[in-house]
């Protein structure tokens, strides 16, 4: 059977019309959800590294980048239409320069009748884009990639990449 095709598509009705899921029969239950960015820098903005952070006259641009995915993954549900709002027991965002490019972790926890994949991809998402958007005065040539849930715990099933995209 071929697995893709036999999952049902959640946010839709039997009419098509989109909705919210209902989650009020679910199993409260911890859940748990990694995610990761990538922005490549170059070397003209990767020369102004002081120790592990990069400054700009924004201010330390990693820093900041963190504390905007923290607060990204606490407003999901007001950006994304269908995303319940939860109560979020815990954020990790971290940056590690390797190379040229800023490597974004984020790993988010709740206790609840849903899981928090949109939060740990909308705080890697808006991580990169602090650090596009603290740096494009020193280049425009970064590319942000490789955004991607890395795991998912807690719920129905749980979900871990086996390699990277």
């Amino acid at each position: 059977m071929n697995t893709s095709r036999s999952k049902k598509i959640t946010h839709v009705d039997a009419s098509g019309n989109p909705r919210m899921v209902n989650v009020s029969d679910k199993m409260i239950t911890k859940r748990v959800a990694e995610a990761s960015a990538e922005v490549w820098l170059g070397r003209e903005i990767v020369s102004h590294l002081a120790g592990q952070e990069i400054l700009t006259k924004k201010g330390p641009v990693f820093q900041t980048a963190v504390l905007a995915g923290v607060m990204g993954a606490k407003k999901t549900s007001e950006l994304i239409p269908f995303c319940h709002p939860l109560a979020i027991e815990d954020c990790d965002v971290r940056i590690t320069l390797i190379g040229e490019t800023a490597h974004i972790y984020t790993k988010v926890v709740t206790t609840g009748k849903t899981g928090v994949e949109m939060e740990a991809l909308t705080a890697a998402s808006i991580a990169a884009l602090t650090v596009f958007d603290m740096c494009k005065a020193l280049s425009s040539q970064m590319v942000i990639g490789e955004i991607a849930l890395i795991s998912k715990s807690g719920g129905k099933s749980d979900f871990r990449r086996k390699k990277k995209i």
